[in-house]
Order: structure tokens, then sequence, then C-alpha cells
């Protein structure tokens, strides 16, 4: 099969129990239990209303400004799969608008994160079909192709392999590598109870804030002035 023209099967199902474990956690906790280091980039914004999203990677590589394999992943989507295009960033042409994110809303697709531009962005800040994308425009796009499926993309920066469990909110997209959705979901599920503790504490007036000024006479800070205010 010719390179730029590769369009390869889905090889993993997706599977209900893995995606369960990462519901109704924020990305920020799940970022914090993946070294705060992976991340599909701060460009990648929601353009729809707000529904989380929460799925798993059908990668698409693209050349900018086309979407021709973009079809053809919309096409081969699954219930819950989440359409991932490394569209390479560009902004100068739109990779989806109205009439493609409808198709893939009716075929079950959890949603579609683009490293690039969409259009009709009024129509798409109305939909539940979970969107992010770094941009707007309204040029729209070629559809000749080169592009591959199911070959691994680069979105903003994060590598995200087909399969992975992809995840968005208000504060961005990531993904979590397939093997480590568990040991990830359960150290952010930890967390997110100590965060739920924290809330309360704030909540009735307890909570402890000596660990700040203990951090600072470590680091040598002159804590007498501060004393007065």
């Amino acid at each position: 099969m010719a390179l730029g023209f590769q369009i390869l099967p889905k090889t993993l199902p997706n599977d209900p129990a893995l995606k369960a474990l990462l519901a109704g956690i924020p990305t920020p906790l799940i970022s914090d239990n993946m070294a705060r280091l992976f991340a599909a980039g701060p460009a990648l914004r929601p353009m729809h209303d707000g529904t989380p999203m929460l799925g798993f990677a059908l990668t698409v590589r693209t050349r900018p400004g086309d979407n021709l394999l973009v079809h053809k992943a919309i096409d081969m989507a699954a219930p819950g799969d989440v359409i991932v295009v490394d569209a390479g960033g560009d902004l100068t042409n739109a990779i989806i608008g109205e009439i493609m994110a409808r198709l893939a809303e009716s075929r079950g697709v959890a949603g579609i994160v683009i490293d690039g531009a969409i259009r009709d962005s009024d129509a798409l800040a109305t939909m539940s079909l979970p969107v992010f994308a770094a941009g707007v425009t309204h040029r729209g796009p070629y559809k000749d192709g080169p592009g591959e499926i199911n070959t691994g993309a680069v979105v903003g920066g994060q590598c995200i392999m087909p399969g992975d469990l992809v995840v968005g909110d208000a504060d961005g997209v990531l993904a979590v590598p397939r093997a480590e959705v568990e040991s990830v979901a359960a150290l952010a599920a930890k967390q997110l109870a100590a965060e739920d503790a924290t809330m309360k504490a704030i909540a009735e007036g307890r909570l402890d804030r000596s660990w700040v000024d203990k951090t600072l006479a470590a680091k040598g800070a002159d804590l007498g002035k501060a004393s007065q205010y």
C-alpha cells in the first residue's frame, strides 16, 4: 500500500469498561497523573456546546487543508470513536464544517479533534457532539489527499495512537495510552477524592494553610513583614 494513502483497519475494540474508568474525571486531574507532560496543546479549544468528550482514538493524518481522509474516517467510524485529525496545525482551510459534524454525530462518533481549523462555527457551537479545533476559517478544504488512517497522529504536540482513550473538556484535550488507562485512572480518582475533601474543608473554614509559610521559610523567605498583613 502506497505511503500517504494507508487506510488501516481498527485492531482494538472500544472497551466500555476501560472507558468507564475515566468517566467524570476532569482533564486537569488526568494530566496531573501523567506527569503534566502529555497534552494535545492549549490551542485546541472546544467549538461545541461544552459537552465532555470521552472515546477511543481513530487517527487521521492529512495534508494541511485537505479532508479526503477525514471523510473516509467518518465512513469507517464506529460508535464511541473519537476522530483525531493531524492536519499540521494549519488554519488556512477548514477541515470540517456542519455537514461533516452532523454525519459524524449520526454515526455515534464520540468526538472530533482537529489540529487545524473548522468552519460553520455558529452551528457547531450549538451541537453536543464534542469538536475541538485550533481555529476557525470560512475557507473550505480540498479533497485530494494524501492522508492516512489508523497509523497514529501528532496533535498539538501529543502523539496519539489508534485505540488510545481521548478525553476533552473545557480545559482542553489529552489522550491516555491504552495500556496506561487503568493506572492513570486509579491515580486520578484518588486525587479527585482528595480535592473533594479540600473543597469541603474550605467550605467549613478548616483548611490548613501552614504549608505555604513552611515552604517559603525553607527557601529562605523573610516572613517578618508579611506577618503585618
